[in-house]
Formats: C-alpha cells, structure tokens, sequence
C-alpha cells in the first residue's frame, strides 16, 4: 500500500501541470543492427564464451548481437517509447524473464515537462535503459566493442517509476526510482518489496560528465533472501577533441536478512582511453579488474584483470565497423584451454559491424 501510495503522490505531482495539446504530438521512428563474429581462443565446446559474459557471447559463428525497431511520441507534457529486440544479447540478458517479455527493448510512458525556472521534471513508468553505468547494449554509443566486465554484471534494463529532474542549465540530473528488481522486468518474487534507486549527474561543460547512481533492495539467489547495496561511479573526460578518458568503479554489499553474517563485498575498477584519428578512424585501450571473491555476482570465487584493444571505422555517418581483442586473466584457473583444461587466462577476438537510422 505504501507503495501504491508513493507512486500515485508522483503521478499527482508532475500531473499537476501536464495539460496534453493532442495537436502538437511528434512521431518519429529509429533502427539499430550489429551482427558480429567473435571467436574465442579457448574454442568452447557449446559455442558459449564464459557465463559473466552476456552480449557478444557466441564463439566461432556469425550472429546478430542486438537489432532492434523502435518508435517514439512526444507532445509538450508527455512522451512515450516502444522498442522490439532481438539477438544473442536478449537471449542470454532476459533468459530469466517471461517469455513475452524477452523481446522487449523498451517500453515506457512519462508525463512532465518544462517547469517554472526552466527545468524539467518528469515521471516515467515502464522498462528502460538502466541509471547505472556509462556503458549500454547499444554498441555504438560504446568506446568499447565489447562490454567491460563492470558493465555485464550490473543491470542493463530495469522497470519501475523514475522521477527526474534537469536543471535549466543543463548541468544538474537528479532521479529516483522505485524498481522491480535488479536487473527485473517481472519481480522475482512476490513477497520481495520493490527495489529503490538515485542517480546524480553534473555536467559542468560540454567536455566533462561526473555520475553517481545508487540501488537498494532484496534479492532472493536461491532460497536465501538477500539485502543488496550497490553504488556506480564514473566520470567521462573529454579533455580534446582526439583524446577522452572514461574512469569507472562500482562496489557492491549484500546480506541475508538474518544479519549473522558480516555480509560479501565486491568492487571494479575501469579505465578507457579513447583517440580519434583523422578519416573517422579511433582506437581505444581499456584496463579493467573485478573481485567477487564471495560470488556474488559471478556464482563462484572470481578476480580477474582484463586488457582490451579496440579500433573503429566510421564508414559511414549511420555505420561503423570494429575490431576488438581482449585478454582476461584470473587468480585462479577459472577458465578451460582448448583441450577443456583448466587454465588462468582467456582470449577473444571480436569483430562487429553497427548500423543504425
């Protein structure tokens, strides 16, 4: 009931203004593709690469990563999106979901708008694109072909009500949400109250983006419910026009209910420098490390380092062609060589090609 309440006190207060001119109503329709080839040099017997691993995950085979059709409406106080997916991406990152609900991208309606002083504030119900992390399923908003390890094992999607607020000056982004889950379209069970979330954003120029994003809540692994604390850190550098930075850490905690336990902790640094080079070519070098020595996250004892090369082909203003290699290595033998032995380190190569309208 608190909840129910809580919501309906946001609806009433970005409802308050929202007086819908139906005649002003803007529709517009987009696209994106990225088929792409990966092979892993332990050459994996089921054509899966390690289960961290959600987008880009296939082994030695031609397929499409992430496609998807999406429509967006827009009016003065309200604004709506639909987007239909498909690809390896949805296979492996929404197994857990219904399967009517697998498919889909985004679905998500707000109301709000431009207030006195010039900000804006809306409410917004529905799936969308996770307020943690600097990286998405969208490959070419990536500096990366392939995800950072951070990335993979933080929610890409969530679903839920955001309030959020942006200063007239652009400069300021403050949101809070009420979620389903970590990482849920449908709640993973019943009796779990809903998960809350903030996020803080200050851009004080064009070249800079400092970001905070937090998540509170229940999850239940197994038959044990758990209290998960979570916190995304990264700031996006811009210093030229050829050269930007991207540094990242996330930390987690989580406890059983019970609180005889003093609780598991896990932590990722990254680091991603980024060069543009003239006729639309840019290489990329990211250095990476996670420990989830409990398991929380991964499912077993996990540290690892990872080290990734990258370079980019505009070919195009709607296309974009890539090459990544990457290398992991772990403190303990977590990985299979090609003759199924255990082994520290994994190599993949990875090559995809992105296009959009």
């Amino acid at each position: 009931m608190k909840n129910i309440l809580l919501i309906l006190g946001l609806f009433s207060l970005t409802a308050a203004q929202a007086q819908i001119d139906t005649s002003a109503l803007k529709f517009s329709f987009s696209g994106y593709a990225e088929p792409y080839y990966g092979y892993d040099f332990a050459n994996p017997a089921d054509g899966n690469r390690p289960g961290f691993v959600y987008s880009h995950n296939r082994h030695n085979e031609f397929n499409v990563n992430l496609a998807y059709l999406k429509g967006t409406v827009s009016a003065r106080h309200m604004r709506g999106n639909l987007a239909l997916m498909a690809g390896t991406y949805a296979n492996a990152n929404l197994a857990g979901e219904p399967a009517t609900l697998r498919n889909v991208y985004e679905a998500n309606a707000g109301i709000g708008g431009v207030q006195r002083g010039g900000g804006e504030l809306w409410l917004d119900l529905g799936i969308f694109a996770s307020h943690i992390g600097f990286e998405s399923a969208v490959g070419k908003d990536n500096w990366t072909l392939t995800r950072s390890i951070l990335a993979e094992n933080s929610p890409y999607y969530e679903s839920g009500a955001k309030l959020s607020y942006t200063t007239a000056n652009q400069k300021w982004l403050f949101s809070g949400l009420l979620l389903n889950g970590w990482q849920r379209i449908q709640r993973e069970a019943n009796d779990l109250p809903l998960s809350a979330g903030g996020q803080i954003q200050y851009k004080p120029g064009s070249r800079i983006t400092l970001n905070s994003s937090t998540f509170f809540g229940a999850v239940r692994p197994g038959n044990e419910t758990r209290n998960r604390l979570f916190h995304n850190l990264y700031g996006i550098f811009q210093f030229t026009d050829r050269f930007g930075l991207t540094l990242g850490l996330d930390t987690g905690w989580e406890k059983n209910q019970r609180g005889n336990e003093a609780g598991s902790f896990w932590y990722s640094p990254v680091a991603i420098a980024r060069w543009t080079l003239d006729n639309g070519w840019a290489l990329a070098a990211r250095a990476e490390y996670y420990s989830d020595e409990d398991g929380v996250i991964i499912g077993s004892a996990f540290q690892t380092t990872g080290f990734s090369l990258n370079i980019d082909r505009q070919i195009h203003r709607n296309a974009l062609i890539r090459l990544e290699g990457k290398v992991l290595n772990s403190e303990g033998d977590i990985f299979l060589d090609r003759a199924g032995n255990p082994t520290a380190t994994n190599v993949v190569l990875t090559t995809a090609l992105a296009v959009w309208f």
